[in-house]
């Protein structure tokens, strides 16, 4: 079995997310299948249209992916900017930094604080020099960055802010919606998120040119008009297959939100105890996280295989803490980056973890999870 192939890895007792099509979700697909109709269009429309309501967003266009968000976000600023430098944390799924470089610019990386998973906002000033255009920050695991330091720094330097909430539906820094403190949103429907498309992803902005120019940029540079293309775009559309389950989410999303907040808050409670072994999802005071996961950073070095051995034989699918884009990832190789280069992007990326907190799990599964976490988590102390 080749275990980076997703279609050979066998199915977990706990799963890290879950697709369940519901009464909403059948009766739109239903309507496709009448009408013929499964690309953009009527779905997608009113999908854009209820998730702004939900959050507030002005302009909200939908995309074939998170990643594709970003990437637009990107694509937005080459009609001001040649090239250039955008400041991403080293921490992160790797998508944003990729986002950054499929766009055509060059990715810089950041380090991040390990308690957090976020960048750290206090050496985002010292990466900025004379080839940076964008400040990309990323709310990793549902966790909002400090925001406010982040969009001063940004304004004095003049600097556009991207904000990846791929992850961070619904959350919240100091009472405002994330997506709302910087120029672009990007956010993913992925099966692990709260409002799940199968694949599909939004952009959202309050500014009406970047909303013109990704409406552009996201359909191969056109005009409006067929054939014609005055800005360099990819086609990165959602569909309406995506769309239709995307609005059986938006319907469910309070109480989808507040099922697995629960999750996240009865485990952090259970884990209390074992602060002293492992930085653990944790919650600013006047922000709202969103429930995307649990993370687990262990205070230990070399341990990890314990932990995930027990998460294994326990049949609890996990994923690593995403690891150092920059220096653990070959993929970057050639941008010149040495280990320890990053130190604490590094260290999560060899000491981290995170486990799924869908809406599906039952209250007993929960108190597996639980149960299985406490007895590893035991043992290193």
């Amino acid at each position: 079995m080749v275990r980076n192939d997703p279609l050979a890895i066998p199915k977990k007792k706990i799963e890290f997310g879950e697709l369940r099509l519901g009464r909403i979700a059948k009766k739109n697909l239903e309507d496709i299948l009448n009408t013929g109709w499964a690309s953009y269009g009527p779905k997608c429309r009113e999908f854009e249209e209820r998730w702004g309501h939900l959050f507030g967003y002005k302009y909200n266009i939908a995309l074939s992916s998170g990643t594709d968000a970003c990437i637009q976000a990107c694509l937005s600023l080459r009609t001001r900017f040649d090239g250039g430098e955008i400041i991403v944390p080293a921490l992160s799924f790797i998508a944003t930094a990729n986002a950054v470089r499929i766009a055509g610019f060059t990715p810089r990386f950041v380090d991040i604080k390990r308690e957090t998973l976020n960048v750290d906002e206090d050496k985002i000033e010292e990466a900025i020099n004379e080839k940076t255009v964008a400040i990309m920050v990323v709310h990793t695991m549902g966790r909002p960055c400090a925001m406010d330091k982040i969009v001063e720094i940004a304004k004095r330097r003049n600097l556009e802010v991207i904000e990846d909430c791929c992850e961070a539906h619904g959350a919240k820094y100091k009472g405002k919606f994330v997506g709302t403190w910087g120029a672009m949103g990007c956010f993913s429907f992925y099966v692990a998120h709260l409002i799940c498309c199968g694949e599909g992803g939004m952009l959202s902005t309050n500014r009406s040119t970047l909303n013109d120019t990704v409406n552009s940029t996201k359909c191969h540079g056109r005009s409006g008009i067929y054939f014609d293309h005055p800005l360099f775009g990819i086609n990165s559309k959602m569909n309406d297959l995506e769309a239709s389950l995307g609005l059986e989410g938006i319907e469910n999303f309070w109480d989808t939100f507040a099922k697995r907040s629960n999750v996240v808050s009865r485990i952090r409670l259970a884990l209390s105890d074992y602060k002293n072994v492992a930085w653990f999802s944790e919650e600013d005071s006047g922000n709202t996280n969103c429930p995307h996961a649990f993370s687990l950073t262990l205070k230990e070095e070399g341990k990890l295989n314990i932990l995930t051995d027990a998460l294994e034989d326990a049949g609890i699918h996990w994923k690593r803490n995403f690891g150092c884009i920059p220096t653990q990832h070959g993929a970057f190789s050639s941008m010149g980056y040495e280990l320890g280069d990053f130190p604490e992007a590094e260290y999560v990326g060899d000491n981290g973890i995170h486990i799924g907190t869908h809406a599906y799990l039952t209250s007993k599964d929960v108190d597996y999870i639980i149960d299985i976490l406490q007895d590893v988590l035991e043992k290193l102390r």
